[in-house]
């Protein structure tokens, strides 16, 4: 009943119904934190933008489609949850936030990204899965400090060459996308150490044995006939992984051995609200 009457209250834009939902939220907490996930917000409440001194800010689960330009304010922000709302644009306001080195915004309808995130040079986390992404937003390239990007289930076919210049990336999910061969650009950033291409269309993985940081390669369900070859020590998730041989052929036929799918490891859970 009571996110019903939430969902009702939404759509009033009275002040007295913005602070029922913000539940009497008038202060800025100690912890220095907002969390409003799920509080069926249609539009962010101007009162929270006074909070200067936030650093962290989840908006998660909402119908927001738009910011308001007074979002600016808060310029020690460093953690953005924006994700599971509908989104079809990055608001521009939020590519003022220099601070910020965790940006989420998966599961929104993001066709692009805007060239302004450039200005996001502390950014260290990207999730933007689960969006409309035909292509990989060359911006993304331009983000140096950017160690985790999560770009799962969109529609890429290919990655772009100026991705190699992300020396500080380490994981890279790439799963549910549209992937026919494995993405080249990833054989020269020797510095990964996760690489997920699992639910792609990719038929033959070439050696990554010379990645020297590789840790773990997720390639499961891709119309695969070879596992990648990879260095001592590194995990592999897929058909033919370590604990089994890869096919075998025998006059000329590969045989096929059938095994039962392996639990997929899921990509590291954003940090929850403390």
């Amino acid at each position: 009943m009571g996110n019903s009457l939430k969902a009702i209250v939404a759509f009033v834009p009275s002040d007295e119904c913005q602070k029922y939902l913000l539940e009497d939220l008038e202060e800025m907490p100690v912890d220095k934190m907002v969390d409003l996930s799920g509080r069926q917000l249609r539009r962010l409440p101007l009162h929270i933008c006074s909070f200067r001194e936030l650093v962290k800010l989840y908006l998660s689960d909402n119908n927001l489609n738009n910011l308001p330009p007074e979002l600016e304010q808060l310029q020690n922000l460093q953690i953005l949850a924006l994700d599971f709302n509908n989104f079809k644009a990055l608001p521009l306001v939020v590519c003022t936030l220099k601070q910020l080195c965790i940006l989420y915004l998966g599961n929104n309808k993001l066709c692009s990204l805007p060239l302004e995130l450039r200005l996001l040079q502390n950014l260290k986390t990207l999730w933007i899965e689960s969006n409309c992404l035909q292509c990989l937003p060359e911006v993304v390239c331009e983000l140096s400090l950017l160690k985790t990007l999560h770009v799962g289930s969109n529609a890429l076919r290919t990655l772009p060459p100026q991705l190699r210049c992300l020396q500080e990336l380490r994981t890279i999910w790439l799963s549910g996308n549209l992937l026919s061969e494995f993405p080249s650009v990833l054989l020269d950033m020797p510095f990964l150490e996760v690489i997920d291409v699992d639910r792609n269309s990719i038929r033959f993985f070439p050696s990554l044995a010379h990645l020297p940081g590789l840790k773990l390669v997720i390639y499961d369900h891709n119309p695969c006939r070879n596992a990648p070859k990879v260095a001592k020590g590194v995990r592999r998730v897929g058909r033919w992984s370590e604990e089994s041989p890869e096919p075998r052929k025998r006059s000329g036929a590969v045989i096929e051995i059938t095994l039962d799918e392996i639990p997929l490891p899921l990509p590291a859970a954003k940090p929850e609200p403390e």
